[in-house]
């Protein structure tokens, strides 16, 4: 017998591409006042078509702390449409005490300024070798950094003679240079969750997450000041910022009339965009035997906003930080509370954000990956060109494992469906859990049916029987696996047309309940509000019973045998039980039989 219906949890499809650095924990220390920009630098660029093979160059990045470092190289070449049309990449082989010893350019060190022996901007180290670590590295022309591009390519092929040509300038074989170039990333830092919980929380799991992620320090306002925002020093750029601030850590090329450029490629090729603009601090550049080395920093507070995110790096302004959305979560458990708080400046963050902002107030509160139960209520509000919605919801969850991860991720998952949503702006995500031990849950056991004043149990074998026109009451039955029993009663109006007919009464645990009209339309097409409304407003709680009544043939998925129907089961009825005081999982099919109504006396 198959089951008619089952829950498949929400998957939310969204990725922030860009690696990340997330935060925790640091919310009363950050502020969104404006700040005085840095000095400026404002460095003339020099022509790359001037640029030839041999010519000196030399540059400033930070591998700790904040002081920008030198480091020298030469021209390679440059490699004609290497980065997109009409955008070329300058090759260059660098040195330094700091690349010898992680090996290669890292990971953050994006945005690095290159420049020629006169003094001007050639433009920013961007790019690495793709077959792994190495000195020699793909220049994103300054000169080209504020013309943002329609197209992009994650890389750039290189050529037989290239591959040559860097061979003979290096101790890059031509093989290993011919597998070409791609941007260098943003490692992934996450605080406030923990490096064992990181090692679970991937990708995979959910598409919104970083691929990768590391354990990361906390937001302090004491890692680095506005001052230190200058050409090769420590530049990032956060999605949200408050309890999780969730963002990349690269490099400034520029600084020049309150406007800093910087990385030389996108954060997330967002194009215009509202990212808050940070100082930071590296500590360390952590090699990686399998890749690119990454340099690890902590976030300062937001100094600014970067407006723009291009092909050819990003651009911000110092001043206020931008406004967003709150996110809020208020978690309960043994005593103990704490309501932690993040703003979300970049819609494509909102179900990131949900999701961490409730898994780091869970594990600060609850304190340790263990078994229970959370009831949780929710509610969301913003608006669609102008006219404001609220939704709104509660909730039971149950773990037998790892409470704060299960009740987190729902939210997120329906925060993401919003985002696509054209034309929604949210306000605010305020989330409300309780958090018990008790890992105990329902499972449903049978029927029972009201019959002559008694009641009395009823089964497929022993089909529950109505007459047409009558009311059929009955009572589900609940086992617990504390052995308690539990018992919901319900009815349904059988329709006088339904006489000498048989049906089907389907049972499902809201645990293991899901919409199959919903979840067509969540992945086979766009989605507006008022489907998401109208999913809201028909979810089932894990604690409650779906209870589906079919007369005549067919069921939920038209698929179940019915013997003696008649019909394709046309004649429907539902009705959603409950809640209990435990999550319910589980399926129960129950028989009816339609006797006719009785006749009239006279």
């Amino acid at each position: 017998m198959s089951v008619p219906s089952a829950r498949r949890r929400g998957r939310a499809l969204a990725s922030l591409t860009a690696a990340a650095l997330v935060a925790g924990t640091g919310a009363a220390t950050l502020g969104s006042s404006a700040q005085a920009a840095p000095t400026p630098d404002c460095k003339a660029p020099y022509p790359i078509a001037s640029l030839a093979q041999g010519d000196p160059v030399n540059g400033l990045t930070v591998d700790q702390g904040v002081t920008p470092e030198p480091f020298t190289g030469e021209v390679i070449g440059v490699l004609d449409d290497g980065i997109a049309p009409g955008l070329d990449m300058v090759i260059v082989d660098l040195d330094s005490p700091a690349i010898q010893a992680a090996g290669g350019i890292w990971q953050g060190m994006s945005g690095s300024p290159v420049y020629a022996d006169d003094g001007r901007l050639i433009g920013a180290v961007s790019y690495g070798l793709a077959w792994g670590s190495s000195p020699i590295a793909g220049v994103t022309p300054f000169e080209d950094m504020d013309d943002y591009m329609a197209s992009a390519k994650p890389g750039a092929d290189v050529d037989r003679d290239t591959a040559q040509a860097i061979a003979a300038a290096s101790d890059v074989s031509a093989a290993q240079a011919s597998q070409g170039f791609e941007q260098l990333g943003v490692a992934t830092g996450v605080s406030g969750v923990g490096a064992s919980r990181l090692g679970k929380l991937t990708h995979a799991e959910r598409d919104y997450l970083p691929k990768a992620a590391y354990a990361a320090g906390r937001v302090s306002p004491g890692v680095a000041s506005v001052d230190d925002v200058e050409a090769g020093g420590n530049l990032a750029a956060s999605f949200s910022y408050g309890d999780i601030t969730m963002g990349g850590v690269g490099t400034a090329t520029s600084v020049c009339d309150n406007v800093v450029v910087g990385f030389g490629h996108p954060m997330n090729f967002l194009g215009e965009t509202s990212m808050s603009l940070h100082p930071a601090e590296a500590l360390y550049v952590q090699p990686d035997p399998l890749g690119a080395p990454f340099k690890v920093a902590n976030f300062a507070p937001p100094a600014g906003t970067v407006s723009e995110d291009h092909l050819t790096g990003i651009t911000g302004r110092f001043g206020a930080a931008p406004s967003g959305t709150t996110v809020s979560s208020d978690v309960s458990y043994a005593g103990r509370n704490r309501v932690g708080t993040s703003t979300v400046t970049v819609p494509d963050a909102w179900p990131s954000v949900t999701f961490y902002q409730q898994l780091a107030n869970h594990d600060r509160v609850v304190d340790a990956i263990r078994k229970g139960s959370e009831s949780q209520s929710w509610v969301i509000k913003g608006s669609q060109a102008g006219t404001p919605f609220t939704f709104s919801h509660s909730d039971r969850f149950t773990s037998s494992y790892d409470i704060s991860y299960d009740a987190s991720y729902e939210l997120a998952d329906l925060v993401y469906l919003l985002s696509s949503v054209e034309g929604v702006d949210v306000d605010s995500i305020s989330v409300d859990g309780d958090v018990t031990n008790s890992s105990a849950t329902y499972s449903v056991a049978g029927n029972e049916q009201w019959v002559k004043g008694a009641w009395t149990k009823v089964s497929n074998r022993k089909p529950a029987t109505v007459r047409a026109g009558g009311k059929l009451q009955l009572r589900v039955v609940l086992r617990g696996t504390d052995g308690t029993i539990a018992r919901v009663p319900y009815s349904f109006k059988i329709p006088k047309r339904a006489a000498g007919n048989r049906g089907q009464i389907y049972l499902t645990g809201g645990n293991d309940f899901f919409s199959g009209e919903f979840f067509y339309e969540e992945f086979g097409g766009p989605m507006s509000l008022g489907d998401i409304k109208s999913y809201i407003d028909g979810l089932v709680r894990n604690d409650q019973i779906a209870a589906q009544l079919f007369i005549g043939g067919g069921g939920p998925g038209g698929e179940e045998e019915c013997r003696g129907c008649k019909g394709s089961g046309e004649i429907q009825k539902d009705a959603t039980l409950g809640p209990a005081d435990k999550v319910v999982s589980g399926f129960k099919r129950l028989k009816v039989v339609v006797k006719p109504a009785k006749k009239a006396k006279g």
